[in-house]
């Protein structure tokens, strides 16, 4: 199947409204669908006994069949019909309505992609709407595999967001706890597990201490709910901690002693002090949440059935599968035992049972509740597309034999050794000598690495390779492989001196043609699994990666990143894994890593292009694991044209992938946009700027006559888009009929209207310090109200003033009338009355903090401000930049408002919102300090726009200058013209400041 020259078909951020047809096969068809794909399941299934087609997986008796996941589908079904309905967030608690909102707020400078929402939104139906429906269900199948447990999995592709997706879990649970603290739904408590420390090291940013914390980076948390996140109790750890340690170190034959007829006597931890080794900070708190990462390698292991037949090396895998499963969830169990589980969520991109576990093979667990599918996640461009072999010159087999090399190789006259033949092997195997089959399938995909390195080296601002990995069976052949490609070291049997052979592939060698160690190293051998565990490296792999370990422990020394002797082997690899592809890291010039075990979780490389299969695949799960290394996408920058991401390919061998085959024609991966480190210059500290976090505003009236002060941005216009005044109605057959909403709306006097405004507008905003509402202000209201009918509601076409009944509307115009009334008694001398609510833990920010990376393009070097780059969104705000850079007489600094966190809150369409304005600008006007002026660049302005400018100059400004503690501020809008923003900023410079 091809899907043409383009599979991206869906936006990201929102609901696929297309797919790709699935054939019986599993295989797309290549035929677009409207609509979105229902959530299916590819099975194996019994083969027949004839079959012309030679099957692509080695699966003996097995084919593979689709089947629907009906428990999904319908949960689906209930949840897309939930997002529809109007009253929705009605049936929800307002925090969690407040974080939807949030979420899906369509300005937000990060959008989330849609499945992170969907599985929010999936969780919260069934824990909050409509917590019965399913429950029995969902019941019935923990029942049968975690007795005790409930356990809910939400199925997400590979790297399309699982942190994210954890990281919302916890705060909609604990913004829910901190404010409905008897509340049995939610906790505060949460223990995420993962399988491995690399896993571990890297799932630190759902920490909110964390310096790089996903919710800061991704702005997850409104800022008035910040403070119940900073209450939840957060514990992190590899599922290897739950092993019981031995408590009393006691010798072999005093254990026998003391165990008498009963065997040797153990000494090890019970299961509170377990716990409370690993959770120490949850030691007290009931009803814990735990997060599965990676969750399929957490489960309970079942009998084989006789039918289920496994080879030495299977058996073997399975073996080590088991008892990691069993470590799992005993582990979990223990924790229920000791301090109660609310929930389990589990995260995997492969919910399914493992060859060996008892169950079917490649069987979705019966408890997951949400999916979006690897083909769901490359129709919507969240991940690249893998290519794999389609076809090649041999005359027999239909089959390409590089789809599966490791069983192809097997079959041939010199096969690779297997687990438990190291010592045959090392006499039997040359690594100048490989299979036939291996070295070709290794120069192919090589040659094709090398054209993408080439076009990648003439972009000079990339600063970081192509990566190649190659994913091997044992240690012996990773070692094999590794050594034919970096390059070896053979000692002289006689003691001489040793000798060093270069690696076959140039652009990968450790080891160059003139037998010299080449810096800095290009090719990384790695052991996932001992890696993975916290364990000590065995001997063997420390021989055989010595060498490497020693010149990364000497690139540590030359950068000066730390005395490498105090830290472990493991640790310093970790270290090279996690960066690979991040320039200026230990990894960061890593161009292809050879690996034992399947790299199946934890690496996040982005800048993979090229995967190597030199392993046996019995089932699309163990593809799929394998594949997913390498779909994280380079880009997330959104094609203008389209709307879509820009597609992006990793090309792969060796892995008998049917899911998806890609295009045939030849499209080399584009190099990945040029990463800029956008940061804080501190060589610049006079030219830092501090501003206030505000959460909201306390604006107290005295008790005499309000004065509102109307100005621009308190015209509201009401057009028929918002509302329309004809609606007509027909039938197949016979007479239509017509709907005149204005008829109904006229009969009201508009002077009735006003008054139900005023009403309103004194219930939202006029309450004395118990709450009551100040009913004697009403009088007064009425005729500030009748004031903004007249000279600010505009209508357009046949709209009426009458419809501002409706409740949206009377919700605008009381935001207007009271920030007009806050603006009135700022400028009459009452400033002192209308204070800022700061944020409790950060009450101000500042420019010193600034460190992220950016794939955007619009950049510009600055000099002026304590940021070293402008990040724009467009040409424009690129020019603004310039203008600014040119005014150092009046400019003492600026800073763009590009992870800044720096926010207005207003109220629009009901709910509280946040408005990120463009730039801060201190300028010299003749006062003590220079004065703050908050600029927003705006061109045609709507509504929302002008409830930004209204809030942001009649309380936001008023506000922090009576607060006293930061300096003076103003608020000004510029037009898209680099003319008048100059004379704007000079006019309010010298004092001007009707030139705003």
């Amino acid at each position: 199947m091809s899907f043409g020259t383009n599979p991206v078909v869906n936006t990201p951020f929102a609901a696929p409204r297309q797919h790709y047809q699935l054939g019986e096969d599993g295989q797309p068809t290549g035929v677009l669908v409207d609509g979105r794909r229902p959530s299916v399941q590819i099975v194996p299934v019994p083969q027949a006994r004839r079959q012309k087609k030679e099957p692509e997986l080695d699966l003996g008796d097995l084919a593979q069949r689709v089947e629907e996941n009906r428990l999904v589908n319908r949960i689906r079904e209930r949840v897309d019909a939930w997002r529809k309905s109007p009253d929705r967030l009605s049936r929800v608690t307002p925090e969690t309505r407040r974080l939807i909102e949030h979420w899906t707020d369509p300005d937000r400078t990060r959008k989330l992609f849609f499945c992170q929402i969907e599985a929010l939104e999936t969780l919260i139906y069934l824990t909050e709407v409509d917590p019965g429906r399913f429950r029995g269900e969902i019941e019935e199948a923990n029942e049968e595999a975690n007795p005790g447990l409930t356990r809910l999995a939400s199925k997400m592709a590979t790297g399309s967001g699982k942190t994210t997706v954890m990281a919302m879990i916890i705060a909609w649970h604990a913004v829910n706890k901190a404010r409905h603290r008897n509340s049995s739904r939610f906790t505060d408590a949460f223990l995420v597990v993962c399988p491995g420390i690399t896993i571990k090291d890297r799932l630190r940013v759902l920490m909110p201490s964390d310096p790089e914390n996903v919710y800061a980076a991704l702005d997850l948390v409104p800022t008035d709910l910040r403070d119940g996140l900073g209450k939840a109790r957060i514990v992190i750890t590899n599922y290897h901690a739950f092993m019981p340690r031995e408590t009393l170190q006691v010798s072999k034959l005093n254990r026998q002693v003391l165990g008498g007829l009963e065997g040797e006597k153990r000494f090890v931890e019970t299961d509170g002090q377990m716990v409370r080794r690993v959770a120490k900070d949850l030691m007290g708190r009931k009803g814990i949440l735990v997060l599965n990462d990676e969750a399929h390698h957490c489960y309970r292991h079942r009998e084989l059935t006789a039918q289920e037949k496994l080879d030495a090396e299977e058996k073997d895998e399975a073996k080590r599968a088991e008892e990691a499963a069993r470590v799992w969830i005993t582990g979990i169990e223990a924790f229920d035992r000791v301090l109660g589980i609310k929930t389990v969520h589990d995260l995997s991109a492969t919910p399914f049972n493992l060859k060996g576990s008892g169950y079917p093979e490649g069987s979705l667990f019966k408890w997951v509740v949400s999916d979006f599918s690897l083909l769901d996640a490359i129709e919507s461009g969240i991940v690249k597309v893998p290519r794999i072999p389609v076809l090649d010159d041999r005359v027999a087999g239909e089959m390409p034999l590089f789809r599966n090399l490791y069983r192809n190789i097997q079959a041939g006259d010199r096969p690779l050794p297997r687990k438990g033949r190291a010592k045959q092997s090392k006499i039997a195997m040359d690594p100048q000598d490989l299979p036939g089959l291996l070295e070709s399938a290794l120069g192919a995909l090589y040659g094709h690495y090398a054209e993408i390195h080439e076009a990648w080296e003439r972009e000079p601002l990339l600063g970081r390779p192509p990566v190649f990995i190659v994913v091997c069976n044992n240690t012996t052949t990773s070692k094999l492989v590794y050594d034919h490609i970096a390059g070896y070291e053979i000692e002289d049997p006689e003691g001489g001196p040793s000798r060093f052979v270069p690696g076959r592939l140039k652009l990968f060698q450790n080891i160059d043609d003139n037998g010299r160690e080449a810096r800095p190293m290009r090719t990384l051998l790695i052991d996932s699994e001992q890696l993975d565990s916290g364990e000590a490296l065995s001997d063997e792999f420390l021989r055989a990666a010595g060498p490497e370990i020693a010149r990364f422990k000497e690139e540590m020394r030359r950068r000066g990143q730390g005395d490498p002797e105090k830290l472990s082997p493991q640790d310093i690899l970790r270290e090279v894994m996690n960066t690979v592809g991040r320039p200026g890291k230990l990894g960061g010039d890593i161009r292809c890593v050879v690996s034992v075990s399947m790299l199946t979780e934890g690496w996040d490389a982005n800048t993979v292009t090229h995967i190597l299969g030199v392993r046996a695949f019995g089932t699309q799960l163990l593809c799929e694991q394998v594949v997913g290394r390498g779909l994280r996408r380079m880009s997330y920058e959104v094609d203008r044209a389209t709307g879509l991401f820009p597609v992006e390919y990793a090309d792969v061998l060796g892995i008998p992938f049917t899911f998806a085959n890609a295009s045939k024609t030849k499209t080399a991966p584009k190099p990945p946009p040029p990463v800029t480190h956008v940061r804080t210059r501190r060589d610049r500290p006079d030219l830092e700027i501090r501003f206030p976090r505000v959460q909201g505003y306390r604006v107290v009236f005295p008790r005499r006559p309000l004065t509102a002060t109307f100005t621009e941005n308190s015209r509201y216009e009401l057009t028929p888009d918002m509302i329309p005044t004809q609606v007509e109605n027909e039938p197949f057959i016979g007479e239509g009929i017509t709907f005149d909403l204005r008829e109904d709306a006229e009969r009201l006097r508009l002077k009735s209207v006003i008054f139900d405004v005023a009403g309103h507008t004194l219930r939202k905003y006029f309450r004395d310090d118990e709450g009551a509402v100040e009913v004697w202000r009403f009088p007064e209201l009425v005729r500030i109200t009748e004031r903004w009918f007249d000279t600010c509601l505009v209508t357009r076409g046949e709209v009426p003033k009458q419809f501002m009944k409706f409740r949206q509307f009377a919700d605008e115009a009381a935001n207007r009338i009271y920030t007009a009334c806050a603006r009135g008694q700022a400028a009459g001398g009452g400033t002192e009355r209308t204070l800022p609510i700061l944020d409790p833990f950060t009450p101000e920010g500042s420019t010193n903090h600034v460190d992220f990376t950016t794939t955007k393009t619009l950049l510009f070097k600055t000099r002026l401000s304590p940021v070293d780059h402008v990040v724009a969104d467009s040409e424009w705000e690129l020019a603004f930049a310039e203008t600014l850079e040119r005014m150092k007489d009046v400019v003492v600094s600026y800073v763009k408002n590009h992870a800044l966190q720096f926010e207005i809150p207003y109220h629009y369409a009901g709910a509280e919102r946040r408005y990120r304005p463009d730039y801060v600008v201190r300028l010299r006007d003749g006062g003590a300090k220079p004065l703050n002026l908050v600029v927003e660049i705006k061109g045609l302005k709507d509504n929302k726009d002008a409830a930004k400018a209204d809030v942001a100059t009649g309380i936001w400004v008023p506000a922090v200058n009576a607060a006293g503690r930061f300096g003076r501020w103003a608020f000004v809008e510029i037009g898209q013209d680099i003319f008048e923003a100059e004379r704007v900023l000079r006019g309010i410079a010298a004092g001007k400041r009707e030139a705003a």
